[in-house]
């Protein structure tokens, strides 16, 4: 078993470094824009350009499962070219793209912005990731993580407001002046993102003759093959297990943002209001907690144990939930989803803090941008599926599915430590890069 040296996170008076202050000020630019897009981009498209509803949802569905295969070879160039000319390029990508929603008329042209959008946020969410780990020592990465999700939310938080502004509002021009501000944020991320050092490329390890030539098995002589061929991760049998528990425990995320609105709205119409105010909680309690969270996982196992915690808080959650489907007054109720949402957004922080130091610990440092890649289709995956099985599950499941739900969570976060002691099993042995032969001119 490969052994890794304890990671030391930094207090939370410990000063930013220049590099952690600029891919701060990145994320909350581009939060911004994604807050406005996110809270407005439904209505318009089904308000002014006139798509209907099942339109829209195919749409995205089809772009989500496009760019949840985009990662990997995007993440690839990343790790060949360089991560920080890769994460600008492609911010500007999405700026474009944002931008062209704002001439979209019809449903093709629509699918084909929206499929370029999902494939450009994608490569840029594993370029980021790659820069994380090229410009942050390999012990504060999970910290740093922690501070750029807290930035994430609270950059949110500010473009949901503005996005409000264009509901409110209701106007064809108001729209667009959301969908502007959102382009305008990643034309400004790009920007920002080029002021970072270069991240030189690390030459591919080389693998010596005789493993090279031996047999697949489960000494990971099959990921040596699939590194020597260039998307190394898509051959990792063993990081594959891990993002795919990982994802079944991202199955939350479509929860706050269309199931509890949905379940209110059939069980509680007075209590509308509650679906954003809920929202707007678990984006407040992460900013403010994320980075105490995160400062619990040092290590591997120390990740295990808090995405094993996630899972029994997300049950816990999911049980609250599943008391509001009980006919019980609307105060009650109320209290219920409110409960219910603080275990989910302290389930989520838990996870969230363990899966960043999985997802670096278990990556070769050559190729960083692709396996974060690969893990970051947990996320496409389940924006994708989320839905769909979901608004099922617990719409029509009610309060039995809750439970189903919640033990899922909890299988997963369970699973999450042999997964990852499986992965970890001789890793040592072949995740070390081997020494450059020669330079590689930063080109990111």
């Amino acid at each position: 078993m490969a052994h890794h040296p304890r990671s030391i996170v930094p207090s939370r008076r410990t000063p930013l470094s220049g590099s952690q202050r600029t891919l701060a000020t990145a994320q909350l630019v581009s939060a911004i824009g994604d807050g406005a897009y996110y809270t407005s981009s439904a209505l318009y498209f089904t308000r002014i350009v006139g798509l209907s509803p099942t339109r829209l949802g195919l749409g995205l569905a089809v772009a989500w499962a496009i760019g949840s295969v985009a990662g990997v070879p995007l993440g690839h160039l990343a790790d060949r070219r360089g991560p920080r000319g890769t994460a600008a390029v492609l911010a500007f990508v999405t700026a474009a793209v944002v931008a062209s929603f704002l001439v979209v008329d019809d449903f093709l042209p629509f699918l084909v912005a929206a499929c370029l959008y999902a494939t450009a946020q994608s490569g840029l969410g594993a370029a980021r990731q790659a820069l994380v780990g090229g410009l942050v020592p390999e012990g504060e990465r999970t910290a740093a993580l922690a501070r750029l999700q807290a930035t994430l939310n609270a950059g949110l938080a500010v473009g949901a407001a503005l996005g409000g502004v264009a509901l409110t509002v209701g106007t064809r021009a108001a729209f667009l002046a959301a969908f502007t501000l959102t382009a305008l944020g990643f034309l400004a991320t790009g920007l920002v993102l080029l002021r970072l050092p270069a991240v030189i490329p690390v030459l591919p390890a080389t693998v010596a003759a005789g493993g090279a030539a031996g047999g697949a098995g489960a000494d990971g002589t099959t990921a040596r093959k699939g590194r020597d061929g260039g998307f190394a991760v898509l051959a990792d049998r063993r990081y594959a297990v891990v993002t795919l528990v990982n994802t079944v425990l991202l199955l939350r995320m479509p929860l706050l943002s269309l199931v509890i609105p949905l379940w209110i709205a059939d069980r509680a119409p007075q209590l509308g209001w509650l679906g954003s105010a809920l929202f707007v909680l678990n984006t407040v309690g992460v900013t403010l907690l994320q980075v105490r969270t995160a400062r619990a996982v040092t290590g591997l196992p120390s990740a295990a144990r808090a995405v094993r915690q996630a899972g029994a808080v997300l049950l816990a959650s999911c049980a609250v939930f599943a008391l509001s489907a009980a006919p019980v007054p609307v105060w009650a109720m109320a209290a219920l989803l409110v409960g219910g949402a603080v275990l989910q957004v302290l389930g989520e922080m838990k996870q969230s803090a363990g899966s960043w130091q999985i997802a670096f610990d278990l990556a070769p440092a050559d190729r960083l941008g692709q396996y974060q890649g690969f893990f970051g289709t947990g996320v496409a995956v389940a924006r994708t599926a989320g839905p769909l099985l979901l608004t099922t599950l617990l719409l029509d499941g009610g309060g039995p599915g809750w439970l189903v739900l919640g033990v899922l969570f909890l299988a997963a976060g369970c699973a999450m430590g042999p997964a990852v002691r499986y992965a970890e099993r001789d890793r040592s042995s072949w995740l070390t890069p081997a020494p450059a032969t020669a330079p590689l001119a930063p080109t990111g």
